[in-house]
């Protein structure tokens, strides 16, 4: 068929192997919506500590004799990359004739062999890769014996729920913050608010960022502009810090976050992205398995930490309603809600048949009024 271009499996190869380099970086390119967010850490393969060193030593006015000892704390957490793999197979010409209708002004013929090299399409497939990747940074749990991405680290949701459980991210540490409402249009503003005086002194005057959702964003917009929307200073609607801030806690809407039942707030060093890129056990290499199906075989590391989760480095909100005792709670308040409201109508219907009855006035009231007048009425009734 005309305008169809056709690469050896040899072609395929000697492009894997001169360009892996490339290749494995493209995954980790695709997930910059957020990765610009965060630190990257490249050339980490399993396990490096990392966290904060801090000491008592400090000066004081001059004096020959004082000497003093130093107490030195180390904390130290585990960013931890994880060996992942793909073995996919794909079918050479129908990725070629996919990446030709991508190709703007692409010419005819001959010119197409020009344009198109083999890597193209290997890039293609590991673009690809990008897209799962990117969506399990959050909410990713580790299962060795998995066959996705969600199997091969820990996100940053689970790495919180796990710090959680241990005490170590907890409101008498200053780290955590359970909100006791539902954020809402009415009231996101005020929540941001009370999320931003909650902070520690020392987190609050770095150049922070609260990831959290679009609709978060959107509700605190809509809830800004029916509290301010006549303030002078008022000039646009979309928000990108929180009020109050000095414009240091910036909004980070992440598609990923979506489903997530937290709120972290820090700053872009405290959010680690590891990844190795710079060691030979990475690898990008294509086989040829089966008749017109060639195999894309790669392996990489990767993984997520926080450097650290003292109060001056992270703030963690927990919504309301993430946990399933809230969730029944409310459930039940509904219920109850339903049930009440059935009780007052029923009520309702009673006083205005007393009403009906008696001599004037409206509702309960003139049946209250037309019981008084005839006591036997009132006994019957």
């Amino acid at each position: 068929m005309a305008g169809i271009v056709h690469f050896t499996p040899q072609e395929y190869q000697e492009a894997a192997h001169k360009y892996r380099s490339d290749l494995l970086m493209l995954p980790i390119i695709g997930c910059e919506e957020t990765l610009q967010y965060m630190t990257k850490r490249p050339g980490i393969r399993y396990k490096e500590s990392v966290g904060e060193l801090s000491g008592s030593a400090q000066f004081a006015p001059y004096k020959a004799s004082r000497r003093t000892n130093t107490d030195l704390h180390l904390n130290f957490r585990t960013l931890e990359t994880f060996f992942g793999s793909v073995c996919t197979d794909f079918e050479p010409n129908s990725a070629v004739s996919t990446l030709l209708g991508m190709m703007s002004g692409s010419t005819k013929g001959d010119g197409q062999k020009n344009t198109l090299q083999a890597r193209e399409v290997l890039a293609l497939i590991s673009r690809g890769l990008s897209e799962t990747l990117n969506n399990a940074i959050w909410s990713a749990v580790r299962n060795e014996n998995g066959d996705t991405t969600m199997d091969l680290f820990n996100g940053f949701d689970t790495i919180t729920s796990t710090e959680i459980t241990a005490g170590n991210i907890a409101a008498n540490k200053g780290n955590y913050l359970k909100l006791t409402e539902e954020i809402t249009e009415l009231n996101a503003c005020t929540v941001a608010k009370k999320i931003l005086f909650s902070l520690d002194p020392i987190l609050r005057a770095q150049d922070l960022n609260m990831y959290c959702t679009q609709e978060f964003v959107d509700m605190y917009n809509e809830s800004y502009q029916s509290m301010h929307g006549a303030l002078p200073y008022n000039l646009g609607y979309e928000k990108n810090t929180v009020e109050g801030s000095n414009n240091k806690l910036h909004m980070i809407p992440l598609t990923n976050k979506m489903g997530s039942n937290f709120i972290h707030i820090a700053p872009k060093s405290n959010m680690l992205v590891g990844f190795d890129q710079m060691g030979d056990l990475e690898s990008v290499d294509v086989r040829e398995f089966a008749p017109f199906v060639l195999t894309y075989i790669a392996t990489m590391f990767f993984g997520v930490q926080f450097e650290s989760i003292d109060r001056r480095r992270l703030k963690v909100i927990e919504l309301f309603g993430s946990s399933e005792q809230e969730q029944g709670n409310g459930q039940g308040q509904n219920s109850g809600q339903s049930q009440n409201q059935g009780g007052s109508q029923e009520q309702g219907g009673g006083q205005e048949q007393g009403g009906t009855q008696g001599t004037g006035g409206n509702g309960g009231t003139s049946g209250g009024n037309g019981g008084s007048t005839d006591p036997d009425d009132g006994d019957e009734g």
